[in-house]
């Protein structure tokens, strides 16, 4: 039997930064224009840890039946790693989107935003196949523009709406400082993963662009939200206090850009994790405090 500890495990924690950072950077939003909903708030981050967790599980069952997790060097998968069944692992996927998707038509209702159910079963959708059904996109290097999208601009844009009832501008800029950095998450994930990836017929953005370039590309999913905040300093002069987060960047950038491999990217995905959360807390308290 799957011990509660191994589920923990499967369910990726370390990922989980994804999910909160965008609804806490919506509510700052939401705070900051007067619309702030204490349940609606929570209810979106229910929501978005849902999803995470299931995106976890579902590319945990979809990767671990095509035999992509045979060879890791990662976090233990529960299907790779046989201590669960492939069924077990798609029913506690399914079980996630299911909640998800009862959580959010809470929010539709509320809000009466009947267009919501569309953007809800396209996060859904994306979740799934991203590694599930016969072509995944996620092995056509078109994972990050997803992560992006589904952990950046549609859970701040919408945690925002679903709490003012109207949609922002400010909340679409503040996204996609925040895309970036759950972008950060699967670039080194995939770079870690490059060498078994490529093997496995795996061909993520991080395959098709090299190791070099990857490298690269990691180090700006983390400068530029910095730069971002500072630009923002016209509409919301606070916000740039997610500058104070940036000395967490040096370590993981210095780390990729001289050539780390294998485990020692792990040590990078948990150092990202942390900048994550501290970014994520400080842009919000900054547009959440108007001056």
């Amino acid at each position: 039997m799957v011990t509660p500890g191994q589920w923990i495990a499967g369910a990726r924690p370390r990922t989980l930064p994804n999910a909160v950072v965008p609804v806490m950077v919506g509510t700052g939003v939401a705070i900051g224009e007067g619309g702030f909903i204490w349940w609606r708030a929570v209810v979106a981050l229910l929501v978005a840890l849902s999803l995470q967790i299931g995106v976890n599980y579902a590319n945990d069952y979809s990767d671990g039946i095509r035999g992509t997790d045979d060879q890791r060097v990662g976090p233990m998968r529960l299907v790779g790693s046989r201590v669960a069944t492939p069924p077990q692992v798609l029913a506690a996927a399914l079980g996630c989107f299911a909640i998800a998707a009862v959580l959010g038509l809470t929010l539709v209702i509320a809000t009466r935003a009947w267009w919501i159910l569309l953007v809800g079963a396209a996060a859904i959708a994306a979740a799934w196949f991203y590694t599930g059904g016969r072509t995944p996109y996620g092995y056509r290097a078109l994972g990050e523009a997803s992560v992006f999208t589904f952990f950046g601009v549609v859970p701040v844009v919408g945690t925002a709406y679903v709490q003012t009832e109207h949609l922002s501008w400010a909340a679409l800029a503040a996204s996609i400082p925040v895309g970036l950095l759950s972008c950060s998450m699967l670039v080194v994930n995939n770079l870690r993963d490059v060498g078994t990836d490529g093997k496995s017929g795996k061909r993520t953005l991080a395959v098709v662009l090299g190791e070099e370039r990857t490298r690269k590309l990691y180090a700006a999913c983390l400068i530029v939200p910095f730069v971002i905040a500072v630009a923002m300093l016209p509409v919301a002069p606070l916000a740039a206090a997610a500058v104070l987060a940036a000395p967490l960047a040096i370590i993981p950038v210095k780390t990729v850009l001289h050539g780390a491999v294998g485990p020692a990217l792990i040590g990078v995905l948990q150092a990202t994790g942390k900048l994550q959360m501290a970014y994520g807390l400080l842009f919000a308290l900054g547009l959440a405090i108007t001056l």
